[in-house]
């Protein structure tokens, strides 16, 4: 592949100039029992062109991915490829055509290099030699670099995204679907990611790029395709549109600023002191001396790229793992609300003002095949759910309708699975859920990880108004925006260290990117990176 083809073997630019469209749909639809995903949906992708797909949870816009790749059959409607009906019948088939897709989860086995597991995604006979060629060749040409020999487990985030893209370019694309591909990456590897891109479209390659963050829209894409309840609602250069146009196309209505009432800090209600924790997980990552205090009516934000200890802080906080390393080396190493926690399981800290949100939605936050009226017990029983050791349905019920009211979840009401929920409306619930139970702490992770920017917008004010009453809050979150616009001051988490904090009228997003790639002194000074760092970012 050099800079004079494309990578179809074209001449560069002559594709972008051909009338015929690179992908067409017409008429697509799919029913699934309780919802209609997609209804009627056309959209044309040239060659060349960096199309976005925009729209709230729950609008349709996987499901048409999935379909164009070949992992969901539709019900209705055609597919042109380059100006003829085709039937993508799996993703093999997507493949064959020049169809390849980095989804929003990675799918890499840890335990296996970087050349194996790309092995494993290739539908041809291979020599694991001669690939591993290719690929030093393939990354190294569009500023990718990456080792074939390494182990997934010892890669970052962003490197682990290069992988997935390597592995499709490796299949010569001539269109790229990016599933939400900024939402682990530091501002410097988002920028580096935007020039691989936009040298990909250069020499051809179409890419469809789905993504709630309208920022990155509008100095990306060429074109946007607005999808709402399913349908196609609009199509538009989004560089000519404004934030709140973009918006307001998504979620049928212009979104509120957000409001901070006036309020003073008050006392340390969460307070970490010389927490050091071994991770459980042998590819995880170990807290070494992790100190920081939350004031009532503050938001304290801690960022960082997933992988950095995230998890093993949230084991320590939570108290989910009673009696084990995950409680630090002494009680008073997590402290709430002036009480020694770190022996206390989660019960325990709950009794003292302690509410939390976890990251995984489904599985942690709330069990999938439970209604929410049952998940609602599950953390809010002292909620006057449980009366002399009795369950009452009653109240039960009544919590989970309130939290639905008040959070506006839609939903099928209380008896609703919470795996019937779309992942925003999920996550509203959860959010309420603790809420309402009026903590004294609220710890809360990714709150608005992968949720449309109307719901975003929601759980924010939220997060705002309850501190505002007087609550501690700590959101750790890879949003760095949404830390900006939320948080009093923020931290950065990176392997396993705490930066020192800032107040967030004092820092911008360019230090604190650095910071995430653990580039801090630990006395509030950055330091310059190793001449090979750029590459581990």
């Amino acid at each position: 592949m050099s800079d004079s083809t494309t990578l179809d073997g074209h001449a560069a630019g002559a594709s972008a100039t051909t009338a015929v469209p690179r992908l067409a749909l017409a008429g697509i639809s799919k029913q699934y029992p309780a919802v209609r995903a997609n209804d009627n949906v056309s959209l044309v992708v040239a060659p060349g062109e960096i199309h976005a797909v925009l729209g709230e949870n729950g609008a349709g816009k996987s499901t048409l991915m999935k379909i164009i790749y070949g992992a969901v059959r539709p019900d209705a409607g055609e597919i042109r490829w380059e100006g003829q009906v085709v039937d993508i019948a799996n993703p093999a088939a997507a493949r064959k055509l020049g169809i390849g897709m980095v989804f929003q989860h990675f799918s890499l086995f840890e335990t296996l290099t970087v050349g194996e597991n790309i092995a494993l995604a290739l539908d041809e006979k291979f020599d694991l030699k001669a690939l591993g060629k290719r690929i030093r060749e393939v990354s190294a040409e569009y500023g990718l670099d990456i080792d074939p020999q390494r182990h997934v487990h010892s890669l970052t985030v962003g490197e682990r995204q290069r992988v997935e893209i390597v592995r499709c370019l490796l299949q010569n694309p001539r269109l790229l679907i990016m599933d939400e591909p900024t939402s682990v990456l530091t501002p410097q590897a988002v920028r580096k990611l935007f020039e691989t891109l936009r040298r990909l479209a250069a020499e051809g390659c179409s890419i469809l790029y789905i993504s709630h963050k309208l920022d990155e829209i509008q100095e990306l894409c060429d074109t946007a395709t607005v999808m709402r309840g399913g349908r196609v609602t609009g199509n538009v250069k989004p560089r000519n549109e404004t934030h709140a146009s973009l918006a307001q196309l998504m979620v049928g209505h212009s979104l509120p600023d957000y409001t901070r009432r006036p309020h003073q800090p008050g006392d340390v209600l969460l307070s970490v002191k010389q927490l050091s924790v071994a991770s459980e997980d042998p590819f995880g990552t170990s807290l070494e001396n992790v100190s920081f205090d939350v004031h009532a009516g503050e938001i304290f934000g801690i960022a960082g790229v997933s992988g950095n200890g995230q998890a093993e802080l949230l084991a320590a906080l939570s108290g989910e793992k009673q009696g084990g390393p995950a409680h630090g080396e002494k009680a008073d190493a997590v402290t709430i609300c002036g009480k020694p926690a770190g022996k206390l399981g989660a019960g325990g800290r709950r009794k003292l003002g302690f509410a939390f949100v976890p990251e995984e939605r489904l599985g942690r936050g709330a069990v999938p095949a439970m209604s929410l009226a049952e998940n609602a017990l599950l953390t809010g029983h002292r909620q006057q759910m449980v009366r002399s050791g009795w369950i009452s349905a009653k109240a039960m019920r009544g919590f989970a309708q309130r939290c639905i009211e008040a959070f506006d979840v839609r939903c099928g009401g209380p008896d609703a699975l919470a795996q019937s929920l779309s992942g925003g409306n999920l996550q509203k619930f959860i959010v309420g859920r603790e809420m309402l139970q009026a903590p004294k702490v609220l710890v809360v992770a990714q709150p608005t990880w992968g949720v449309d920017v109307g719901a975003s917008a929601f759980i924010r004010q939220q997060l705002l108004d309850l501190s505002a009453r007087g609550v501690a809050v700590l959101v750790i979150s890879e949003e760095l925006d949404e830390l900006f616009d939320i948080c009093d001051r923020i931290a950065v988490l990176a392997r396993g260290r705490l930066s020192p904090s800032r107040k967030t009228g004092e820092t911008n997003a360019e230090e604190i990117g650095l910071w995430m790639a653990g580039l801090f002194d630990g006395k509030g000074g950055a330091v310059p990176p190793p001449a090979e760092e750029p590459a581990h970012v």
